[in-house]
């Protein structure tokens, strides 16, 4: 039993609130146990230069925190002039994340940005960015359909991601900070909604990662995904019902 009263294969609870910012193409706030991360999508009826006339469009990415978000203030990227190594890694995970559900010839010319912004801080920050920005992304590519704009929505499947570890031997689903914190092998898993793998980060903190780990950790985290996935297909859902 974990310091929440979770179980070893159990995810924090989970809320995804779609249409959280009305102002934007597609939005959604994610909270992953103290994680809550307001995601949106802003449609650009153009591509980066280097991508005109090539037919195909683009999905990148923006990541930050708020300076509260962690309890002591963090000083924003703007008044340093230009973002950290730290966020710069996390945006363009979640750019790519993003793009690997996405056919981006059938998208057109256009560029869809996904900004993430982190509330408050409790570990699993670029997973749930990446999970609610999915939502965010979904919702815009339906609002191209409904404007006439595109015949069918361009995705080739989901995407969600995870975090998970092994702290004191044991391994875990969904770390929060203390967990993360502590953990003796990190590791964030990017899936697909049918399985595929998107991208591993894992790092032994404190001892090598074992082959034996490592097939346990991808399998506690393909079984949060599919809970993840359902949780999306929901808010998703939720959002084109009328109120």
């Amino acid at each position: 039993m974990r310091h929440d009263g979770r179980s070893a294969d159990q995810l924090r609870p989970l809320r995804i609130q779609p249409g959280f910012v009305r102002s934007a193409s597609g939005s959604a706030l994610i909270e992953a146990g103290g994680t809550r991360v307001i995601c949106t999508a802003s449609v650009d009826e153009q591509v980066p230069r280097w991508m005109r006339d090539s037919g195909r469009g683009w999905v990148t990415a923006e990541y930050g925190m708020l300076p509260a978000s962690t309890g002591e203030r963090k000083q924003r990227d703007v008044s340093k002039g230009r973002p950290d190594g730290r966020t710069v890694e996390i945006q363009r995970l979640i750019g790519r994340a993003l793009r690997a559900a996405v056919d981006l010839d059938a998208l057109g010319e256009r560029t869809v940005w996904i900004d993430c912004d982190v509330l408050e801080a409790d570990g699993g920050t670029r997973c749930a960015s990446i999970t609610g920005g999915f939502v965010a992304l979904e919702l815009a590519l339906r609002g191209l359909v409904d404007a006439g704009k595109l015949d069918a929505v361009p995705l080739n499947g989901s995407v969600a991601a995870v975090s998970c570890g092994v702290v004191d031997g044991v391994p875990l689903l969904d770390l929060d900070y203390p967990e993360d914190s502590g953990a003796e092998v990190d590791m964030n898993v990017v899936m697909t909604g049918d399985g595929g793998l998107v991208e591993v980060q894992a790092t032994g903190e404190r001892t090598p990662l074992s082959r034996t780990s490592l097939d346990a950790l991808l399998g506690l985290a393909a079984a949060g995904i599919d809970e993840l996935r359902a949780a999306q297909q929901a808010a998703v859902a939720a959002a084109a019902t009328p109120a």
